[in-house]
Protein backbone atom coordinates (compact mmCIF):
# COMPACT_ATOMS: atom_id res chain seq x y z
CA UNK A 1 0.00 0.00 0.00
CA UNK A 2 2.67 2.27 0.76
CA UNK A 3 3.86 1.84 -2.49
CA UNK A 4 0.99 2.21 -3.97
CA UNK A 5 0.24 5.44 -2.28
CA UNK A 6 4.80 6.66 -3.59
CA UNK A 7 3.13 6.10 -6.78
CA UNK A 8 0.10 8.01 -6.99
CA UNK A 9 2.26 10.47 -5.51
CA UNK A 10 4.50 10.61 -7.69
CA UNK A 11 2.58 10.99 -11.00
CA UNK A 12 0.45 13.77 -9.31
CA UNK A 13 3.45 15.53 -9.06
CA UNK A 14 4.17 15.20 -12.22
CA UNK A 15 0.86 16.10 -14.14
CA UNK A 16 1.37 19.53 -11.85
CA UNK A 17 4.46 19.78 -13.13
CA UNK A 18 3.53 19.21 -16.80
CA UNK A 19 0.76 21.97 -16.36
CA UNK A 20 3.52 24.36 -15.56
CA UNK A 21 5.47 23.99 -18.53
CA UNK A 22 2.59 24.12 -20.41
CA UNK A 23 1.39 27.28 -19.02
CA UNK A 24 4.56 29.21 -19.18
CA UNK A 25 4.90 28.16 -22.74
CA UNK A 26 1.54 29.25 -23.81
CA UNK A 27 1.65 32.76 -21.73
CA UNK A 28 -1.88 31.78 -21.10
CA UNK A 29 -2.38 34.79 -18.88
CA UNK A 30 0.32 37.58 -20.21
CA UNK A 31 -0.85 40.61 -21.96
CA UNK A 32 -1.11 40.70 -25.61
CA UNK A 33 1.58 42.50 -26.91
CA UNK A 34 0.84 46.09 -28.58
CA UNK A 35 0.44 45.85 -32.25
CA UNK A 36 2.56 46.90 -35.03
CA UNK A 37 1.71 50.46 -35.52
CA UNK A 38 0.67 52.18 -39.28
CA UNK A 39 1.74 55.45 -38.17
CA UNK A 40 4.56 56.30 -40.72
CA UNK A 41 8.06 57.47 -39.28
CA UNK A 42 8.90 60.55 -39.76
CA UNK A 43 12.73 61.93 -39.46
CA UNK A 44 14.37 65.28 -40.50
CA UNK A 45 18.27 66.01 -40.56
CA UNK A 46 19.84 69.27 -40.10
CA UNK A 47 20.97 69.25 -43.59
CA UNK A 48 21.65 73.37 -44.75
CA UNK A 49 22.78 73.77 -48.83
CA UNK A 50 23.30 77.32 -49.52
CA UNK A 51 24.12 78.56 -53.22
CA UNK A 52 27.69 79.57 -54.46
CA UNK A 53 29.89 79.14 -57.75
CA UNK A 54 33.08 79.46 -56.02
CA UNK A 55 35.09 76.26 -57.39
CA UNK A 56 36.68 74.09 -54.23
CA UNK A 57 34.88 76.00 -52.02
CA UNK A 58 32.62 73.34 -50.23
CA UNK A 59 30.56 75.66 -48.02
CA UNK A 60 28.87 76.33 -51.70
CA UNK A 61 26.90 74.39 -53.45
CA UNK A 62 26.65 74.28 -57.50
CA UNK A 63 23.77 73.08 -59.83
CA UNK A 64 25.08 70.14 -61.65
CA UNK A 65 23.12 70.26 -64.91
CA UNK A 66 24.25 67.99 -66.45
CA UNK A 67 23.02 65.20 -64.12
CA UNK A 68 19.79 67.16 -63.77
CA UNK A 69 16.02 67.04 -65.92
CA UNK A 70 12.61 68.13 -66.70
CA UNK A 71 10.54 65.78 -67.99
CA UNK A 72 7.06 65.91 -68.43
CA UNK A 73 4.59 63.45 -69.84
CA UNK A 74 0.31 63.65 -70.59
CA UNK A 75 -2.22 61.10 -71.89
CA UNK A 76 -2.17 61.03 -76.10
CA UNK A 77 -5.25 62.46 -77.04
CA UNK A 78 -6.29 62.55 -73.59
CA UNK A 79 -7.20 58.71 -73.68
CA UNK A 80 -4.11 56.89 -74.52
CA UNK A 81 -0.89 56.17 -73.51
CA UNK A 82 1.14 58.97 -72.13
CA UNK A 83 3.31 61.25 -74.35
CA UNK A 84 6.33 61.91 -72.71
CA UNK A 85 9.20 64.26 -73.30
CA UNK A 86 11.73 66.78 -71.76
CA UNK A 87 14.01 70.25 -71.81
CA UNK A 88 17.29 70.64 -72.62
CA UNK A 89 17.99 73.61 -71.57
CA UNK A 90 16.86 74.99 -68.18
CA UNK A 91 17.80 76.57 -64.87
CA UNK A 92 17.54 77.70 -61.01
CA UNK A 93 17.31 81.00 -61.43
CA UNK A 94 14.44 83.79 -60.79
CA UNK A 95 14.03 85.46 -63.91
CA UNK A 96 13.67 89.21 -63.99
CA UNK A 97 12.40 91.52 -66.49
CA UNK A 98 15.87 92.30 -67.54
CA UNK A 99 16.85 89.05 -67.70
CA UNK A 100 14.50 87.56 -69.77
CA UNK A 101 16.34 88.15 -73.63
CA UNK A 102 18.60 86.31 -75.62
CA UNK A 103 21.91 85.62 -74.96
CA UNK A 104 24.87 84.62 -77.37
CA UNK A 105 26.20 81.68 -74.89
CA UNK A 106 26.02 77.88 -75.31
CA UNK A 107 26.02 77.46 -71.16
CA UNK A 108 23.96 78.95 -68.65
CA UNK A 109 22.91 81.91 -69.45
CA UNK A 110 22.47 83.41 -65.88
CA UNK A 111 23.39 82.20 -62.80
CA UNK A 112 21.73 79.32 -61.25
CA UNK A 113 21.66 80.56 -57.38
CA UNK A 114 17.79 81.26 -56.47
CA UNK A 115 17.46 78.17 -53.90
CA UNK A 116 18.30 77.40 -50.71
CA UNK A 117 17.56 74.16 -48.58
CA UNK A 118 17.14 73.57 -45.26
CA UNK A 119 16.21 69.75 -44.05
CA UNK A 120 14.79 70.95 -40.89
CA UNK A 121 13.79 74.29 -41.39
CA UNK A 122 11.72 74.43 -44.56
CA UNK A 123 9.93 77.72 -43.98
CA UNK A 124 13.32 78.88 -45.13
CA UNK A 125 13.45 76.91 -47.97
CA UNK A 126 13.01 78.38 -51.27
CA UNK A 127 13.92 77.93 -54.91
CA UNK A 128 12.54 79.59 -58.61
CA UNK A 129 13.38 78.24 -62.10
CA UNK A 130 13.07 77.90 -65.41
CA UNK A 131 12.96 75.94 -68.77
CA UNK A 132 12.91 77.08 -72.32
CA UNK A 133 10.26 75.70 -74.40
CA UNK A 134 11.89 75.60 -78.05
CA UNK A 135 13.96 72.54 -76.17
CA UNK A 136 11.83 70.29 -76.10
CA UNK A 137 13.05 66.75 -76.61
CA UNK A 138 10.34 63.69 -77.30
CA UNK A 139 13.18 62.09 -79.74
CA UNK A 140 10.96 62.58 -82.32
CA UNK A 141 12.22 65.60 -83.93
CA UNK A 142 8.78 66.24 -86.16
CA UNK A 143 7.26 67.02 -83.20
CA UNK A 144 10.08 68.62 -81.59
CA UNK A 145 11.09 71.50 -84.05
CA UNK A 146 7.17 70.74 -85.62
CA UNK A 147 3.63 71.09 -83.68
CA UNK A 148 5.31 71.52 -79.88
CA UNK A 149 6.77 74.40 -80.69
CA UNK A 150 3.64 75.68 -82.74
CA UNK A 151 1.38 74.73 -79.76
CA UNK A 152 3.72 76.56 -77.30
CA UNK A 153 3.55 79.65 -78.88
CA UNK A 154 7.24 79.84 -78.94
CA UNK A 155 10.26 79.96 -82.02
CA UNK A 156 12.83 77.11 -83.03
CA UNK A 157 16.46 77.19 -81.97
CA UNK A 158 18.67 80.00 -83.38
CA UNK A 159 22.28 78.19 -82.97
CA UNK A 160 24.21 79.80 -80.20
CA UNK A 161 21.58 81.37 -78.38
CA UNK A 162 19.89 80.94 -75.55
CA UNK A 163 16.55 81.88 -75.65
CA UNK A 164 15.20 83.33 -72.19
CA UNK A 165 12.27 85.49 -73.74
CA UNK A 166 8.94 86.13 -72.17
CA UNK A 167 7.48 83.82 -74.97
CA UNK A 168 10.04 81.06 -74.43
CA UNK A 169 10.01 80.52 -70.58
CA UNK A 170 7.41 78.86 -68.17
CA UNK A 171 9.31 79.59 -65.16
CA UNK A 172 8.07 78.78 -61.15
CA UNK A 173 8.71 80.20 -57.64
CA UNK A 174 7.94 78.78 -54.66
CA UNK A 175 5.90 81.19 -52.05
CA UNK A 176 5.50 78.17 -49.08
CA UNK A 177 7.58 75.48 -48.33
CA UNK A 178 6.43 73.27 -45.40
CA UNK A 179 6.78 69.19 -44.23
CA UNK A 180 4.57 66.77 -45.44
CA UNK A 181 2.92 64.98 -42.36
CA UNK A 182 2.55 61.78 -43.88
CA UNK A 183 6.06 61.26 -44.70
CA UNK A 184 9.74 62.40 -44.85
CA UNK A 185 8.72 64.52 -48.33
CA UNK A 186 8.06 68.38 -48.08
CA UNK A 187 4.57 70.03 -49.57
CA UNK A 188 5.85 73.01 -52.00
CA UNK A 189 2.91 75.66 -53.28
CA UNK A 190 4.95 77.93 -55.85
CA UNK A 191 3.70 79.99 -58.40
CA UNK A 192 3.63 78.55 -62.41
CA UNK A 193 4.00 81.35 -65.26
CA UNK A 194 3.86 80.87 -68.79
CA UNK A 195 2.38 82.38 -72.02
CA UNK A 196 1.79 79.28 -73.57
CA UNK A 197 -1.28 80.22 -76.00
CA UNK A 198 -2.40 83.22 -74.37
CA UNK A 199 -1.37 87.07 -75.53
CA UNK A 200 0.66 87.28 -71.90
CA UNK A 201 2.36 85.18 -69.68
CA UNK A 202 -0.46 83.84 -67.17
CA UNK A 203 0.53 82.91 -63.40
CA UNK A 204 -1.25 80.05 -61.26
CA UNK A 205 -0.66 78.86 -58.15
CA UNK A 206 0.19 74.94 -57.67
CA UNK A 207 1.46 72.71 -55.15
CA UNK A 208 3.61 69.88 -55.40
CA UNK A 209 5.57 67.16 -53.83
CA UNK A 210 9.05 68.31 -53.03
CA UNK A 211 11.33 65.34 -51.94
CA UNK A 212 15.46 65.16 -50.63
CA UNK A 213 17.89 62.95 -51.53
CA UNK A 214 20.57 63.53 -48.30
CA UNK A 215 23.89 64.77 -48.80
CA UNK A 216 26.63 62.20 -49.08
CA UNK A 217 30.03 61.44 -50.41
CA UNK A 218 30.25 60.53 -54.00
CA UNK A 219 31.75 57.35 -54.47
CA UNK A 220 35.68 57.76 -54.21
CA UNK A 221 34.94 60.40 -51.79
CA UNK A 222 35.68 63.48 -53.85
CA UNK A 223 33.20 66.07 -53.01
CA UNK A 224 29.60 65.61 -51.80
CA UNK A 225 26.25 65.80 -53.80
CA UNK A 226 22.62 65.84 -52.90
CA UNK A 227 19.29 66.32 -54.77
CA UNK A 228 15.89 67.15 -54.67
CA UNK A 229 12.93 66.31 -56.96
CA UNK A 230 9.58 67.71 -57.36
CA UNK A 231 6.45 66.44 -59.30
CA UNK A 232 3.39 68.34 -59.69
CA UNK A 233 0.85 69.01 -62.56
CA UNK A 234 -0.50 72.29 -64.66
CA UNK A 235 -4.03 72.24 -66.43
CA UNK A 236 -3.33 73.27 -70.02
CA UNK A 237 -5.98 75.10 -70.41
CA UNK A 238 -4.92 77.73 -67.67
CA UNK A 239 -2.86 78.96 -70.29
CA UNK A 240 -4.49 78.65 -73.33
CA UNK A 241 -3.12 75.50 -75.05
CA UNK A 242 -5.79 74.21 -77.20
CA UNK A 243 -4.26 71.36 -78.58
CA UNK A 244 -6.15 68.25 -77.77
CA UNK A 245 -3.28 65.54 -78.68
CA UNK A 246 -2.34 65.76 -75.16
CA UNK A 247 -4.64 65.43 -71.90
CA UNK A 248 -5.97 68.28 -70.04
CA UNK A 249 -3.38 67.60 -66.78
CA UNK A 250 0.31 67.63 -67.52
CA UNK A 251 2.86 65.62 -65.01
CA UNK A 252 5.91 67.21 -64.75
CA UNK A 253 8.99 66.05 -62.71
CA UNK A 254 12.14 68.27 -62.03
CA UNK A 255 15.19 66.22 -61.00
CA UNK A 256 17.68 68.10 -59.71
CA UNK A 257 21.19 67.61 -58.46
CA UNK A 258 23.99 69.58 -56.42
CA UNK A 259 27.59 69.15 -55.53
CA UNK A 260 30.16 71.53 -53.68
CA UNK A 261 33.52 70.78 -56.06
Amino acid sequence: MKRFNNKMLMFALILISGYGVIASCTHKNDPLPAGVSNTVKITHGSHVHLPGTTIGDTTQWKFDKVHSAVNWSSPFLEVGADLTGKFNQFGVANLTDAMMQNYSATKQPVPDTSWAFYENAPEKTHFAGYVQLNTVNTGEPGRDGGCLITTFGTTAIVAGTQNLTVQNVAHIKTTKVEFDPTSNDYIATFSFTWQGGLSAPATQTYVGKLSYIPEALVPGGAYSDFGLKLEFQINKADFGINNTEVGDNISIVVNVNFNNK
